[in-house]
């Protein structure tokens, strides 16, 4: 099955050989986002709550352009450099996720560039 490439107009150019998103049937997969800037930049350097923001706005973002919603989400990937940003990381999860929530996995390991904290990958159903 063919997919379209999902590229928002106002992301900055990718870090790497990769589209933002791709929708195939109605299965929208986005790549892991990061707190990254033009350049590729790290935004809110030390701020956990602040990263985890702006990627799920990034992956809102994504959705959006693809036709679908956060609510069509159903599984998130999350990596998280330190573990004792999870409570943080959490707080704000949960307001982008008020009703059912996804499945989610989380795991500690380092990420592309040392001041990033937060990344996120998702799979979203669009009916």
């Amino acid at each position: 099955m063919p997919f379209e490439p999902i590229n928002p107009p106002q992301f900055p150019p990718p870090i790497a050989p990769y589209s933002a998103g791709a929708k195939a049937g109605n299965a929208v997969y986005v790549s892991g986002m990061l707190a990254l800037g033009e350049g590729g930049a790290v935004l809110h350097v030390g701020d956990a709550a602040g990263q985890t923001r702006h990627v799920l706005e990034a992956i809102k973002t994504t959705v959006e352009a693809a036709g679908g919603a956060m609510t069509d989400v159903a599984m998130n990937h999350i990596f998280l450099k330190d573990m004792a940003d999870y409570a943080a990381f959490n707080a704000v999860y949960a307001e982008y996720f008020p009703g059912d929530k996804p499945a989610r996995y989380c795991i500690r390991c380092d990420l592309v560039k040392p001041d990033c904290l937060v990344e996120i990958a998702s799979v979203a159903h669009i009916d």
